[in-house]
């Protein structure tokens, strides 16, 4: 019992010593540690919340960058975008104490951890028509801080950002959509702070495809504006403009090309006859159900707008062309019918003529000396038969009939000329006009 208790004393002592070491070393390592952060760039009354001082009230000139990663979609239905980018802005922090010491030989810079930048003074801007921004992060923020001799700060970080655009589609499926994204200070107006394109402004990645466009090279801009009437003074802002040209080679294959063989296909109706009703009136049906179906599904493409797109322009007039078609198989089918109804109207009139000089000849028996009465059976041929012209043979004051073409066998010879010229010079005046349009 008397050799427990020193024991039990001699291991408290030694956990209270252990303790008492480990909260020194730890004390230690904070104090060497912001002995290392105020040395190397904070002053001691460092303020982040107040910008740097300028001279003569001169605003913060702060430089702006974008090289353009990856644009992911271009949603025609939500009309925005969503682009990948690296955003690089820098101006001089003039309060920062630089030592020589920071730099290694060689080297004008120092790259910082980011969570250093919380610790700095910040511009404000932010992307004004944007529904959607963040930084990227996997297990940890995209974003480093770069501190330069010249007091420079520099900080870079990978964003996402969804940016909304007005789109046309007046010329679709030719259209141009120029999509603006707006960068602006957010707090500071212009004589307080000044964005401004740095050098290369904007930079697209060379090696970046679109599946149904080809981007073109950004525009830069900067401007001033007067944001918000409750702020006084205006604004600096940076504009960058997207061009967005649609490839128009998808839909020469996918719309054009079989809108075209379609319509080509109901002028195959002209030279069938007017007696195979069954088979033109299935041909011209069945071309006019395919257009129908073709352009139902391509407008699941856009959104439905209130305006006249080109597309739905050759939508229009090819339908129109196999509709023509079919009314035209409407008309010659009347006028056959009619024509058909004055030939046999004709005939009987002909045909009891005919028979009534048969008989008078029979009693007079002149000419003929035959046992019995010659009558000849007149049959309703149409004109041109072996038979009409046998009795007219027999008969010399018997009418001779020409066989000649109907006005509905001529409405089919001309449409077999017409409709395909007249398409053609719908071809001739569509294409031009779209892409003097898509110039202007």
């Amino acid at each position: 019992m008397k050799n427990t208790v020193p024991v039990v004393l001699l291991y408290t002592f030694l956990k209270f010593f252990t303790q008492v070491r480990s909260s020194a070393s730890l004390l230690a390592d904070d104090a060497k540690n912001s002995t290392l952060k105020s040395r190397i760039v904070l002053p001691e009354h460092y303020v982040k919340e107040i910008r740097p001082p300028s001279k003569q009230g001169l605003p913060i000139m702060v430089d702006f960058n974008i090289f353009v990663a990856d644009i992911n979609s271009i949603n025609v239905e939500d009309m925005d975008f969503r682009v990948d980018m690296f955003v690089r802005q820098s101006w001089i922090e003039s309060r920062l104490e630089m030592p020589d010491d920071m730099f290694e030989e060689g080297d004008d810079y120092v790259t910082l951890p980011p969570e250093f930048f919380d610790s700095l003074w910040q511009p404000d801007p932010y992307f004004l028509n944007a529904k959607v921004s963040e930084i990227a992060a996997l297990n940890h923020k995209f974003s480093s801080v770069t501190l330069y001799r010249n007091k420079t700060v520099k900080y870079s970080a990978r964003m996402h950002a969804i940016i909304a655009c007005q789109m046309e589609f007046q010329l679709y499926p030719m259209d141009i959509q120029i999509c603006p994204m707006y960068i602006e200070s957010f707090s500071y107006h212009k004589k307080k702070l000044r964005l401004r394109w740095g050098a290369g402004a904007v930079t697209v990645n060379p090696e970046l495809k679109l599946l149904q466009y080809d981007i073109g090279k950004p525009i830069v801009a900067e401007e001033t504006v007067d944001y918000m009437l409750e702020k006084s003074g205006n604004f600096s802002r940076l504009v960058v403009f997207f061009r967005f040209e649609r490839q128009i080679g998808h839909h020469l294959i996918q719309t054009f090309a079989p809108s075209t063989l379609v319509v080509m296909l109901s002028w195959f109706s002209f030279w069938l006859g007017l007696d195979a009703i069954p088979g033109r009136v299935a041909l011209l049906v069945t071309s006019m159900l395919t257009l129908v179906t073709m352009f139902t599904g391509l407008k699941s493409d856009i959104p439905p707008v209130a305006y006249v797109k080109a597309l739905d322009v050759w939508m229009a007039g090819c339908m129109m062309f196999v509709f023509a078609a079919l009314g035209e198989f409407v008309v010659v089918k009347v006028l056959d019918l009619r024509h058909q109804l004055e030939y046999d109207l004709q005939m009987s009139i002909m045909s009891r003529h005919y028979s009534t000089r048969a008989i008078a000849i029979e009693k007079s028996q002149c000419i003929w000396d035959y046992d019995t009465t010659y009558i000849p059976k007149v049959r309703n041929k149409k004109a041109g038969s072996k038979h009409l012209l046998q009795n007219n043979w027999l008969d010399p004051e018997y009418p001779m009939i020409r066989v000649c073409k109907t006005r509905s066998q001529k409405i089919d010879t001309y449409s077999r000329i017409g409709f395909p010229i007249l398409f053609m010079l719908f071809i001739v005046l569509y294409w031009p006009i779209l892409l003097l349009k898509k110039a202007a």
